[in-house]
């Protein structure tokens, strides 16, 4: 059995596309957010209770369409939803490329992640585009493809990996690249606006910028058509920096 999920919500085309070809090859279940949670990262639910719904097509059960963020999707997937542990955790496949810091924020990337805080391998996929009705066909079928290798292979121990792929015809890909998270900032605006009382609100617009040049990171290759696969670690400690902190000799 291998778990699905998303950032995108439950009827995202890019889930859609991921279950159809992930079925080829192994029992599926979708558990994901029932709206779209895009940029909410690792957040979790702790004031409200979390709701599941169960979605049957044409006699079968898909899976289960939760009132939570991705991150709350996999805990009660795999604490509760679930008869028995499954093999992996495949979050994706996501609209939209997580590259550089865009991956703090994924909610996507996060699904996976907390499965891997949770012990079972997961890997987080995405689609390097906006435009309308992309075709996730050559990232559901990499994801196939990769699903034996991980399991023969596995990963360490908290080690989770985020897959961004081009959004160009097959025969374009240009191969493989394993990369570092690479640079990338929000160039942010807000849009100032008035409601009918006449109170002010701000809708956040902007861009990403990818401020990257290095061969050897994701925003790099993927611009240039490599499926990019970057190994990611929710230890956030900047090992580096710890001797240098204690020579400051803190005290209190």
């Amino acid at each position: 059995m291998i778990v699905l999920s998303n950032d995108d919500g439950f009827t995202a085309p890019g889930l859609r596309a991921l279950r159809a070809e992930i079925a080829k090859i192994a029992d599926v279940i979708v558990v994901a957010p029932e709206t779209e949670q895009s940029a909410v990262g690792h957040a979790i639910t702790l004031s409200s209770p979390l709701k599941t719904r169960k979605v049957i097509e044409n006699g079968e059960l898909i899976g289960y369409a939760v009132n939570g963020t991705p991150a709350d999707c996999i805990k009660i997937a795999l604490t509760v939803l679930l008869e028995e542990p499954p093999e992996m955790v495949i979050s994706g496949i996501n609209f939209g490329g997580n590259l550089g810091s865009c991956a703090i924020y994924s909610g996507t990337v996060s699904a996976a992640t907390e499965a891997t805080i949770m012990g079972f391998p997961a890997f987080a996929v995405s689609l390097n585009t906006y435009e309308e009705n992309p075709d996730f066909s050559a990232a559901a079928e990499f994801a196939r493809k990769f699903v034996p290798l991980l399991l023969e292979k596995g990963l360490p121990e908290g080690v989770s990996l985020n897959i961004n792929v081009p959004a160009v015809p097959r025969e374009e890909i240009a191969g493989v690249a394993i990369t570092r998270q690479g640079k990338s900032r929000v160039i942010e605006t807000f849009d100032k606006r008035e409601d009918p009382r006449n109170n002010t609100y701000y809708w956040l617009a902007g861009e990403m910028r990818l401020d990257e040049v290095d061969e050897g990171t994701d925003c790099v290759m993927v611009s240039k058509n490599h499926i990019s696969i970057t190994p990611i670690h929710f230890d956030l400690t900047h090992y580096s920096s710890i001797d240098g902190l204690k020579d400051w000799n803190i005290s209190f």
